[in-house]
């Protein structure tokens, strides 16, 4: 069994590789719920959405958001009506988004996500890392914003200063999940917003000692491949480079992922883990994404 840490757009990516050259019943997904919250009156679980649409095939892989082909029906007439949502979500996502929201009101959202699995026709596990409510914070130089209004209503221009989030406790079997696997697979999703609030779970990372941990950068020279890691990386001082997410991840990487492209890095990396890989990272079409998982499935011992 092969656990995999995931955000919501990197790693995904990759999933869709993964899920071709192994069983899926073979993976579980443990999902980031940090930016978790309520839009227009249905709870909003982005990461992990796009994760089950990813493994059932309904992903809009363009946005990587919600699912391909949607109407906005709703959407449009909310705006027509004076009730603009922050979010632009399709019908077919929303009904998701509201099945999850009545579920909860009798589940956890550990359980809402297991129904939601099942129903999706998926064999694979997908696991929130925390059923708690979390809360994040990022600090910048016109104050202090919500995620989404950093990511969506300021469309991730302001300077960073700080990012902060809420301590919650993990999901019971993460755990056991970890320590049950041959090897955990860290996906090239956000360094900061994504997995280190996985990792900074209790218990995790000595979980994680115990077995053998790949990583995948999601970063390629200085920057980001998408979206705004490097911005988060530079507010927490960290080195905006594979260098500096492999330092992230040092107390537990035993083998990293860089792409081509860094290959004069790849000395340094090796410095602060036990094996490096260089290869093609860029997943811009699915034999790309296979590739870069036939790649990490070879060098599980």
């Amino acid at each position: 069994m092969i656990a995999v840490l995931s955000g919501g757009t990197g790693t995904p990516k990759l999933l869709q590789g993964l899920k071709e050259v192994i069983d899926p019943s073979e993976l579980t997904i443990v999902v980031n719920t940090l930016e978790n919250d309520y839009f227009a009156g249905v709870y909003v679980s982005a990461d992990i959405d796009t994760v089950l649409y990813t493994m059932a095939d309904l992903i809009n892989d363009e946005l990587w958001y919600g699912i391909k082909d949607d109407t906005f029906i709703t959407h449009e007439q909310l705006e027509d009506i004076g009730c603009p949502e922050l979010l632009r979500i399709g019908d077919k996502d929303r009904a998701t988004k509201i099945q999850k929201t009545l579920l909860m009101e009798k589940y956890d959202l550990a359980k809402a996500c297991e129904i939601q699995a099942k129903n999706m026709g998926l064999t694979c596990r997908v696991i929130p890392m925390s059923n708690e409510n979390s809360d994040i914070k990022i600090i910048t130089d016109i104050g202090e914003l919500e995620f989404h209004d950093f990511l969506i209503k300021h469309q991730s221009q302001p300077e960073v200063l700080d990012v902060k989030f809420s301590k919650v406790a993990p999901v019971e079997d993460i755990i056991d999940v970890i320590n049950n696997s041959d090897a955990v697979i860290i996906g090239p999703s956000n360094p900061i917003t994504s997995i280190l609030p996985i990792i900074s779970l209790e218990g995790i990372i000595e979980a994680l000692k115990n077995t053998h941990v790949i990583a995948v950068s999601p970063i390629i020279g200085s920057g980001a491949v998408s979206g705004p890691a490097s911005k988060f990386m530079k507010a927490l001082d960290v080195d905006v480079s594979a260098v500096g997410v492999a330092s992230l991840y040092n107390e537990f990487l035993n083998t990293m992922v860089i792409d081509t492209k860094d290959d004069d890095k790849k000395i340094e990396v090796n410095q602060i883990v036990n094996k490096v890989i260089v290869t093609n990272t860029i997943m811009n079409n699915l034999d790309a994404k296979k590739n870069l998982a036939k790649i990490i499935i070879e060098n599980i011992p």
